[in-house]
């Protein structure tokens, strides 16, 4: 397959090998991982990607991994500790990044940052975050003790929003009826389970045994949803009209994934197989009210800036945190549907914020080398008003 010329044109970067857990529900009795640690999770996504490299550990220059809420079982820099509670090496460094649910993605772009300049060969990024175990709220548990993220001066300067009525803002500016958006998430359940039905997520998935038996799909996919049993859940953000439910929107959820990166000499040492390349990455910031619209921008700037088409792309990964988010980024950019999504997404598979990116990188290189296809981008919304964005290809 030809090259093309990107922001990383000078040295190749690679996607070697991509793995992740099934996702279990944050339920204190029923949850998957509700015994689990999520070091547990992240080793255990480690394992899989040196494993099926066929690397030892000591060849890892550095661990970058995301996590949203670094506190509790997830602190003290869960990337480090994750790695030596698995016997591994001391001598690789490690760190833990917040850029809320791109978390996962911007520790992608970092590890290839670090592939591209030189500085690294072989680097090990993603991302965990265990919900059950650390709730989305302990941010604000740990403010009652430390005080509050944001200022009254910031306060005077916007009047902030939980990302729910973001999602129903998306919703009123785009016309987004509520029809339209059960009918959305009906389609993630049903394409999620068809495609675990076909075994197409068994390329990423690491096998995990629990409550006796092995688990290889995702907690929360319902396989019998459609849009006229979502009709009848009541609205979760706006008591009175509101449109987004819990139907349309993510779950919370556990789970860990990670993707390994590496130059094409290292390729070529350690005879690792070259998956996919990183042609171009990038991250914007919107309005920090609606703040679920970055995908919107930071997609139209990897297409801009690499003479690319909406058309130009093969398949598409656009996070789904909630159905408005998606079908507001289908308005703007007009894809081919059929191309977005191909296998539902984390309003069926869930979404542990901090992981949630590496799945979708993990995702779209198995369904590239699957369809045989060329190019693929993944983006997401992101708390706070950002939007993530990487452009791969496919590479031999």
């Amino acid at each position: 397959m030809a090259r093309r010329d990107g922001p990383f044109s000078g040295r190749e970067v690679l996607v070697a090998e991509a793995a992740r857990t099934p996702f279990g529900k944050s339920h204190p009795e029923k949850g998957w991982f509700r015994d689990t640690h999520p070091n547990d999770l992240l080793g255990a996504v480690y394992r899989a990607l040196l494993e099926r490299g066929g690397i030892a550990p000591e060849v890892v220059e550095d661990l970058v991994v995301g996590c949203t809420a670094p506190f509790g079982e997830q602190s003290r820099n869960i990337a480090r500790n994750a790695w030596l509670q698995e016997g591994y090496p001391p001598e690789v460094p490690a760190m833990v990044l917040d850029r809320r649910c791109g978390s996962a993605q911007t520790a992608v772009e970092i590890a290839a940052s670090f592939v591209a300049s030189g500085v690294h060969d072989v680097v090990l990024a993603g991302g965990v975050e265990h919900m059950g175990h650390v709730p989305m709220n302990s941010p604000a548990k740990i403010s009652e003790l430390y005080g509050e993220p944001w200022t009254p001066a910031m306060w005077e300067r916007y009047d902030f929003v939980s990302q729910g009525e973001s999602a129903e803002l998306i919703a009123d500016r785009w016309d987004l009826s509520r029809r339209e958006m059960d009918e959305f998430a009906a389609r993630s359940h049903q394409l999620a389970a068809a495609a675990m039905e076909a075994g197409r997520f068994d390329a990423e998935m690491i096998g995990w045994e629990l409550d006796g038996a092995v688990r290889t799909s995702d907690q929360t996919v319902r396989p019998q949803t459609d849009a006229d049993s979502l009709a009848g859940l009541k609205p979760a953000f706006r008591p009175e009209n509101g449109r987004i439910t819990a139907g349309s929107s993510s779950p919370i959820c556990d789970g860990a994934a990670g993707v390994m990166l590496a130059s094409r000499s290292a390729v070529d040492e350690h005879g690792l197989t070259a998956r996919a390349r990183v042609l171009d990455q990038t991250t914007v910031g919107v309005d920090p009210i609606i703040m679920l619209t970055g995908p919107i921008p930071a997609t139209h700037k990897l297409l801009r800036r690499n003479g690319l088409s909406v058309s130009d792309v093969d398949l598409f990964e656009v996070n789904e945190a909630f159905s408005s988010v998606v079908l507001a980024w289908q308005r703007e950019l007009k894809p081919d549907p059929e191309r977005v999504n191909v296998n539902g997404g984390a309003i069926a598979l869930g979404h542990p914020v901090g992981a949630s990116g590496a799945r979708l990188i993990a995702t779209i290189v198995a369904e590239m080398e699957r369809r045989d296809v060329e190019l693929g981008l993944v983006t997401m919304c992101c708390g706070g008003g950002l939007g993530t964005a990487t452009l791969l290809e496919r590479a031999g």
